[in-house]
């Protein structure tokens, strides 16, 4: 195995920070995810690992800079060098055993990664959770991260769908489709419009959170709404068309004579979309309006009171 000094590119003198920092920046640039294409990234990232699991821990780098243990992590054995004993193995009748796993280690220094240092503590800073299961392993691609902003609709816009042209937070502009009959407080995911993973470079999403505007001329009742239209005296008592605002433009609507401010009146179909095909009706009253001043209705209205 190489020197872990060059593995990682620092000089025998570098401090503790130093060989921190050289760690990350090599740990980023050696990522599996950041080199999908190249069928040695994981051997190569694994090599940095095992460097800095040596030079990050204080104890296993005096023991790697006096002699006693070699690039892996293994204890040199001066005494016993060409008899064969290798790893598990047996030499002139004693039998070593210096696994990974901690089995027992006249040096202490408890067999590769059983110090109480782990380089995986730099990967959950680094790369999150998937990157520190690739301590040992490949790790599995991270989520791609995502954005979030609310979008405010007119009730018209959320009742008959629309396109509005938006930005997100990373500031880029585009065109989203608002679908017929949305929801207040519906998420919709925009799929890919997100900011870029660092490491596989997949683009996240964005959730945009539908946020509906109230009409001060309607009331929601459910899939249902209500207004209040003002009439004319005279078209109160006579009978005739009303104007009626809706959410798809006004319409008229003819009153009969004698109307009141208690009676209302049922349009169908002019309110919001349900579940399924359903649609909601609205629900129309009417507020007289008395003139300022009128002469003839006073003297009317007196000599019916007698």
């Amino acid at each position: 195995m190489r020197d872990p000094y060059q593995i990682l590119g620092v000089a025998r003198t570098a401090s503790e920070a130093d060989i921190k920092k050289a760690y990350r920046r090599r740990a980023k640039d050696l990522h599996p995810d950041r080199n999908q294409d190249d069928p040695k990234a994981q051997d190569r990232f694994a090599e940095l690992n095992g460097a800095y699991e040596i030079l990050g821990d204080e104890t296993k780098r005096k023991q790697f800079d006096r002699g006693e243990i070699d690039g892996e992590g293994k204890p040199k054995f001066s005494g016993f060098e060409g008899m064969g004993a290798g790893r598990g193995g047996r030499a002139g009748g004693f039998e070593f055993n210096f696994g990974q796993g901690g089995g027992s280690n006249p040096f202490g220094a408890g067999g590769g990664a059983g110090a109480g240092f782990d380089p995986s503590d730099i990967f959950g800073s680094l790369f999150g959770d998937a990157a520190r299961r690739a301590g040992r392993t490949r790790a599995e691609a991270p989520k791609p991260p995502e954005q979030s902003f609310t979008l405010e609709v007119t009730l018209a816009q959320a009742a008959t769908g629309a396109t509005r042209r938006v930005r997100l937070p990373s500031g880029r502009e585009v065109e989203v489709t608002i679908p017929e009959g949305v929801a207040d407080g519906k998420v919709m995911r925009l799929r890919g419009l997100g900011p870029a993973d660092p490491f596989s470079g997949q683009a996240g999403d964005v959730l945009m959170t539908i946020k509906v505007k109230p009409d001060s001329r309607f009331t929601v009742e459910g899939n249902d709404l209500r207004i209040r239209v003002p009439v004319p005296l005279a078209r109160a008592v006579l009978g005739g068309e009303v104007h009626v605002p809706t959410l798809t433009g006004a319409v008229e609507m003819k009153i009969p004579p004698l109307t009141g401010t208690t009676r209302s009146f049922r349009l169908r179909g002019k309110g919001l979309k349900g579940e399924g095909d359903t649609v909601g009706d609205l629900f129309v009253a009417i507020d007289i309006e008395m003139p300022e001043s009128d002469a003839e209705l006073l003297a009317l209205m007196k000599a019916r009171a007698a």
